[in-house]
């Protein structure tokens, strides 16, 4: 199959919010700030609040020292193809330790049109026919099958590759970094159940302006047909997500303004408290 290939290895600087995944870690990035939205851990599913109008990209950072494919959905669409997102489809492949910003939906090798939060109904989702799965990002990874070494006198060794993936096959909702199996997918179901319609409207990714963005094709066989791992992080709005509960009450009172809120206060030694002279055993004088 042929697939995305990276150009160049960003280097990436560490993040300080919690990246969903294990074998390949997620965050969501503010493209105005450069800096990662913070991730909300709410009945076993993880959630960012977007802004309307804002860009964002999808960081997806390869733990392992080897390749791995991504296959990346945004509101349940494929973002390479535009097709409606399956496990078998293309993906970006990852190099060890490589870690990247998807920045939009594919328009060719060289451009995107980027992701920006806006209204569902101004969704590229919503405007293509299919707004059942707005607000949901996904990356299912995959390693690679290791080359096999087989000997020249017995070439009918080898083993036969593993089947490939059925289209129409059962989706999982993993995510966080769990391997796939049926029983937790159902599982992940049964947590969806538990929030409740957002009071207010929702979120979806609209299709951005266009961008430079440089890719090429190569090869990659998966070791297995489906998912070593599927990471899954939804989204919505800050006003909806405090209305759900996903979002404490408490962490939204402010305090007195810092003009540096990104910068923590650098401390010395304090003075000690003025001595109390009816203590005058615990004072001693210069």
């Amino acid at each position: 199959m042929r697939l995305i290939l990276f150009v160049a290895c960003l280097v990436l600087a560490t993040q300080s919010a919690h990246a969903a995944g294990r074998v390949a870690e997620v965050l969501v990035i503010d493209r105005d700030s450069g800096t990662p939205l913070r991730t909300y851990y709410h009945r076993g599913e993880y959630w960012v609040a977007g802004n309307p109008g804002a860009r964002y990209a999808i960081e997806i950072r390869n733990t392992l020292h080897e390749r791995v494919l991504a296959v990346t959905s945004v509101d349940g669409i494929n973002v390479l193809t535009g097709d409606t997102a399956r496990w078998d489809q293309g993906g970006y492949v990852l190099h060890g330790e490589e870690a990247y910003e998807i920045t939009g939906w594919r328009k060719s090798q060289a451009e995107v049109a980027a992701f920006e939060f806006t209204a569902v109904p101004n969704s590229y989702a919503a405007r293509t026919g299919r707004s059942a799965n707005v607000g949901v990002i996904g990356v299912a990874v995959f390693r690679e099958r290791a080359p096999e070494h087989v000997a020249a006198t017995a070439p009918s060794t080898a083993a036969p590759p593993p089947p490939p993936a059925r289209e129409g096959s059962g989706e999982s909702n993993i995510r966080g970094g769990a391997d796939v199996d049926d029983g937790s997918a159902r599982s992940a179901q049964k947590s969806e159940a538990l929030v409740q319609p957002a009071p207010m409207a929702r979120l979806g990714t609209g299709h951005g302006a266009r961008e430079q963005s440089y890719v090429e094709f190569t090869d990659f066989t998966r070791a297995n047909s489906q998912p070593n791992e599927i990471v899954r992080i939804r989204y919505d709005s800050r006003e909806n997500l405090l209305a759900l509960g996903i979002i404490p009450r408490a962490a939204t009172v402010a305090g007195e303004p810092n003009p540096f809120p990104g910068s923590s206060l650098v401390h010395f030694v304090p003075d000690p408290p003025a001595c109390n002279r009816g203590q005058v055993r615990q004072c001693v004088d210069d």
